[in-house]
């Protein structure tokens, strides 16, 4: 598999698409004036904009190849990553994005200073700019490289990482978040219809569904696993649920583009919206895992099985457009890191130190912070090889770090009475602990060393998350009382705030209930 059998047309396909997303980028940063327009769009986003953009920035290295080869590897298991995605946005739209919108915030670590004081709103900025660099960034890098030396094995990982690193950070560094979510909902519509072709050509090829799991291990068609299964036990849901928190509600990440929400109501049915496209993934991610392991069992890395899909068994030019569609993927998760980076570096750390620094100054400082981050993902990507595979590399590091943090935002959005002197202290022994645990257990081996028994990583993210919560509870009885800012707290009224009047269809509330039912009756249909 190398240049000899890459199809002239299919080349075309991919190159027209890159200049197609670079115009995109330089028409979407005309008329940018300050920061607000670079970060938030404006706060002028329509709620389909926001829902692509949503869907296009997670599919991206965790998904079209870290996904796929998970079920590759597991099976149908895999989807309980997905379905949760629409539990977890109909929480954020309900209850969350409310209280988000009312504060105006520029970015989610800025909660944690309204809520609580600024040493935690600096502690979890901190947290999340390495976690966008070293996690999601190099991560779509590290994904891009593979799919590129899959194609030509005679291009190194890191050009390739670097070439990505290069295309995606000049549009983004013109046009911001605006250009972030336009080409999103573009690389949008090629993910789907991309992920369709797969589908159809992978099930022909392997004689129908019947045929393909008559050829699987029963477990790979089971969605449910033991207690003690090594990949994802049913037990292990609620932590994969608290990683979703995490990484939909409460990561600038992919809570920007609500954050830029025209309205209230624009922002909840864009969460919405996004909620509802990530449910037909068992059909678009999961599924064509197992059609790959059915095809080609004996792939030297799971990560291979999406590109090894579409060059085998897609003619030419169709060929070409599902690869962009998967290099489209990358580049959205690639280019909302960027943004996201970029914005916490520059409002919450440079604004916040420099109130009078003004919008032009602010829009200046986020293209250079974008430029920066560009590089250095690009030179860190290749590591990400020592881990095995890219949703290995994710969850295995996630899991350690991140309850904490959604302990102290639950705490925070929902406790009135907690005192904001409890936060940076709870939120800080929780990431210390959950940082120890992962050295010893994940990194040194120490754990193992010491004859203490395996825990599977959901299990300990449901740990993690309850000794914060606890933290936060002998946190609160130490601290000295204080009023909590009642502007930072969900209130009951927020379940109202925004309703349109009229059709009950135009009530969001109605829409995350149908979204809920959409997602009860996906699950039972592969139970």
């Amino acid at each position: 598999m190398g240049l000899g059998n890459w199809a002239v047309l299919d080349a075309i396909v991919v190159v027209a698409y890159f200049v197609v997303v670079l115009a995109i980028g330089v028409w979407a940063g005309r008329g940018e004036r300050d920061a607000t327009d670079y970060f938030l769009a404006g706060r002028a986003l329509p709620w389909y904009l926001i829902g692509f953009s949503f869907f296009a920035s997670n599919m991206s290295g965790a998904s079209f190849v870290g996904l796929i080869g998970a079920s590759y590897s597991h099976g149908l298991v895999v989807f309980h990553y997905e379905w949760t995605a629409a539990l977890v946005l109909i929480v954020f739209a309900v209850f969350i994005l409310p209280v988000f919108l009312r504060a105006k915030l520029f970015t989610v670590p800025e909660y944690l200073e309204a809520r609580f004081d600024r040493r935690a709103r600096y502690a979890y900025s901190g947290f999340t700019i390495l976690t966008l660099l070293f996690i999601d960034m190099a991560g779509a890098l590290y994904a891009g490289g593979i799919v590129i030396g899959t194609l030509f094995p005679e291009i190194g990982l890191w050009p390739a990482s670097a070439f990505l690193a290069l295309l995606a950070g000049l549009y983004t560094l013109i046009g911001g978040l605006r250009a972030v979510v336009i080409t999103d909902a573009l690389q949008a519509v090629l993910i789907l219809f991309g992920s369709a072709l797969i589908l159809f050509f992978g099930l022909e090829a392997a004689g129908g569904w019947d045929a393909v799991v008559n050829r699987l291990e029963p477990q790979q068609t089971e969605l449910y696993r033991p207690a003690d299964d090594a990949f994802l036990p049913w037990p292990g849901i609620v932590g994969v649920l608290l990683l979703g928190f995490y990484y939909w509600a409460l990561n600038q990440y992919f809570v920007q583009r609500a954050l830029a929400a025209r309205s209230l109501n624009e922002g909840r049915k864009g969460a919405l919206f996004g909620g509802l496209l990530k449910l037909p993934n068992v059909f678009f991610m999961v599924i064509p895992g197992m059609i790959a392991l059915a095809l080609y069992p004996d792939l030297e890395s799971p990560d291979q099985a999406f590109p090894t899909l579409a060059f085998e068994l897609l003619p030419i030019g169709l060929r070409g457009l599902v690869l962009t569609a998967l290099i489209a993927a990358i580049m959205s998760s690639l280019d909302s890191a960027m943004n996201a980076s970029a914005s916490l570096l520059t409002m919450d750390f440079v604004r916040s130190q420099r109130p009078e620094t003004s919008g032009r100054q602010l829009l200046l400082i986020g293209r250079i912070f974008t430029g920066l981050l560009m590089i250095i993902a690009a030179l860190y990507a290749p590591v990400i090889a020592e881990f095995g595979s890219l949703f290995a590399y994710f969850q295995s590091t996630l899991a350690y770090l991140v309850p904490p943090i959604v302990a102290v935002y639950f705490g925070g959005l929902f406790v009135r009475r907690l005192p904001p002197g409890a936060g940076f202290p709870a939120l800080m022994s929780g990431l210390a602990l959950g940082a120890v645990f992962y050295l010893c257990k994940e990194v040194t081996g120490i754990w193992a060393g010491l004859g203490l028994p395996h825990i599977h990583f959901t299990y300990m993210a449901i740990a993690l998350f309850a000794a914060t919560a606890a933290l936060l509870v002998i946190f609160s009885v130490t601290s000295a009382p204080a009023p909590t800012p009642n502007e930072a707290v969900f209130r009951r009224s927020d379940m109202t705030e925004g309703v349109v009047a009229g059709s009950p269809l135009r009530d969001y509330r109605v829409q995350a209930v149908v979204l809920f039912l959409l997602m009860i009756g996906v699950i039972a249909a592969f139970w």
